[in-house]
């Protein structure tokens, strides 16, 4: 991921099912399992090295219409049917 800094999260999410955002979710989730107190700010920091919103003024691109759809769909089967 470090190495990679160029592959967007929605292309993750896209052919994966997840992305940094999630791998930080499950750190954080981890760390909080384990009894350590960690937000999910502090996850993504902790994960992305810096502030997300600095990370992501860095790294990030603007996605296509077409990405942003494939992304919802992607989400809905990868992330939101786990909330059910």
């Amino acid at each position: 991921m470090e190495d990679r800094r160029d592959v967007q999260n929605i292309d993750m999410m896209n052919l994966t099912g997840f992305c940094r955002n999630c791998l930080s979710r499950w750190y954080q989730e981890a760390a909080n399992e384990r009894g350590i107190e960690m937000d999910k700010d502090e996850g993504r920091t902790a994960f992305y090295g810096m502030p997300y919103s600095e990370w992501k003024a860095q790294h990030q691109t603007g996605a296509s219409p077409e990405k942003q759809a494939e992304f919802e769909v992607a989400f809905r089967e990868n992330v939101l049917k786990d909330e059910d």
